[in-house]
């Protein structure tokens, strides 16, 4: 334990209830200015503090690793997603590295929902509509979209994420189909039908949501040939990471019609997203906020802190990467 309360920046500002329960146990600095942080302003803040609880918005690349003060002892992501930290690089330095599973699961999952459903009922295109004042016409044939109810939705990567984007997705009596790294027991499933490979899921999948980590191996994931094996009109959704999507391979996808249309919460480059999907109407496109609800702010918080103060007490972190 050590003699001194530890020193924490806190690199984003957080929820209230984070900030009056990290003021409460910790010396804490926090970028009040709510701005992204460079790689200079990380590895100098390291010489200062002995934790951080940083954002997927701060990056924590092998140069800045190698770089980081040796009084910097932890890193408590306030994320789930850590491809932006060079985990092999910091742990070269000791330095721990937590993450905030389990807690956000079903409110990105509802953003997943939103969005299939937007994009299937072509919600940008309608909004537009009456919002112009346009909306001059009717007939059977006027704003007709893709039924969900009893769809074919194809999950790729059945994690916590994946498994509550199910869950809500029984709701609307959809059939689960999904691609993992292994098959889940059968309690698990609930009655979801396992794919070996991710071109079988895609054969069968009228609607396809993202819920895999980028890395590696599916980074560039849904590319040309990808989204040619997906039935003709499907729709895609993505509430994971930009960079399973080769953005250019999804707009020759829509100009074709080979999708009908894509719910897009995450982009290859943040903020900002891309200025070519302005033009499509049937992109229905959030600003990532995928966990973005107080309970689940507050939960991301108080689970980042939890991993701190297990950690100062000498403890193993639950979220231990």
């Amino acid at each position: 334990m050590m003699s001194q309360r530890p020193k924490i920046w806190i690199s984003r500002k957080l929820s209230d209830a984070t900030l009056q329960r990290a003021g409460r146990d910790y010396d804490i600095i926090v970028n009040e200015a709510d701005t992204l942080s460079s790689a200079d302003d990380i590895v100098a803040m390291s010489a200062r503090v002995d934790g951080i609880i940083p954002c997927h918005s701060e990056f924590f690349s092998a140069d800045v690793a190698a770089q980081l003060n040796p009084r910097l002892k932890i890193i408590a992501n306030h994320s789930v997603g850590v491809d932006h930290c060079d985990l092999p690089a910091l742990k070269a330095r000791g330095i721990t590295v937590t993450n905030t599973p389990d807690v956000l699961s079903d409110a990105t999952a509802e953003i997943a929902m939103l969005l299939l459903l937007g994009a299937a009922r072509r919600a940008v295109e309608g909004d537009h509509l009456v919002r112009s004042g346009k909306w001059d016409f009717w007939s059977p044939s006027f704003m007709v979209g893709k039924q969900v109810t009893g769809a074919r939705l194809g999950i790729i990567g059945m994690g916590r994420v994946g498994q509550a984007m199910a869950r809500k997705a029984r709701g609307f009596d959809m059939e689960i189909h999904y691609f993992n790294r292994r098959k889940l027991p059968a309690e698990l499933e609930q009655g979801a039908v396992y794919h070996a490979t991710i071109e079988g899921l895609l054969g069968v999948a009228d609607f396809l949501s993202l819920h895999c980590p980028a890395t590696k191996e599916t980074t560039g994931l849904m590319n040309a040939n990808a989204f040619n094996c997906l039935p003709d009109g499907a729709i895609v959704v993505n509430t994971a990471r930009g960079a399973l999507i080769v953005e250019a391979d999804m707009i020759a996808a829509l100009q074709s019609g080979k999708i009908a249309a894509a719910g897009l919460d995450c982009f290859a480059v943040e903020p900002g997203g891309n200025p070519a999907f302005a033009e499509f109407e049937n992109l229905f496109m959030l600003p990532h906020i995928g966990s973005a609800t107080v309970k689940t702010r507050d939960a991301m918080g108080f689970r980042a802190l939890d991993n701190l103060d297990a950690f100062f007490a000498g403890k193993t972190p639950v979220d231990l990467l």
